[in-house]
């Protein structure tokens, strides 16, 4: 398999992580893309222009993260990272989904702040701001009832607390936080998460 990935792309890691804790790292290929080059050749692989994206052993192409993680889940040797029923897998499912929405915010600001002074919205970036905030308060509230085991959902919201770390750290989501960041130190201390920690690549 061959996964076309940037290594500043939390989306990307949490499929890196996930890859890691199941075994299937060594299997993947990884394959450098900037996505914001004109020269770029993302478009004929992904024609959203978006990373991940995995190439397949036979050649089909899937993204995005979600449906990647789903695809690698049957191709593993472990116990099931997704549950393939029942409130367990909806709750996983759900907490995919909470995670990444935190992330969406979190891309969504960081993007806009790249902007021209001039074209910067104020008002988006508080509105981001906000729903990160109220996604890690909903997070603190549920954060006891993780299972030892790390599944769908706590990956991607590995990946999430370690960008908020990498991109926003002057801001201390851990404040006010207490279980969310009790979990998030045990679980970051996993060599999966070590071995995807994000650089520049230039």
């Amino acid at each position: 398999m061959k996964l076309r990935f940037s290594p500043t792309s939390p989306y990307v890691r949490k499929v890196l992580i996930f890859a890691h804790e199941t075994g299937l790292a060594a299997g993947i290929e990884l394959v450098p893309t900037n996505v914001w080059v004109p020269e770029t050749d993302i478009g004929t692989v992904n024609p959203l222009g978006k990373v991940p994206a995995l190439i397949t052993k036979d050649g089909t192409v899937l993204f995005d993260s979600p449906v990647i993680l789903d695809y690698l889940d049957h191709h593993h040797d472990g116990a099931r990272r997704i549950p393939l029923k029942g409130k367990e897998r909806w709750s996983v499912l759900r907490l995919q989904a909470l995670a990444d929405g935190i992330l969406d915010a979190a891309v969504s600001r960081l993007l806009e702040s790249r902007r021209p002074e001039g074209e910067r919205s104020p008002a988006w970036v508080e509105r981001q701001r906000a729903a990160i905030i109220r996604g890690l308060d909903a997070l603190e509230a549920e954060a006891a009832g993780f299972g030892e085991v790390l599944d769908v959902g706590q990956i991607t919201l590995l990946a999430a607390l370690g960008y908020l770390d990498f991109r926003f750290s002057h801001e201390d989501w851990r404040q006010g936080r207490p279980r969310l960041a009790a979990w998030f130190a045990q679980a970051s201390a996993r060599p999966a998460y070590a071995a995807t920690a994000p650089y520049d690549p230039t």
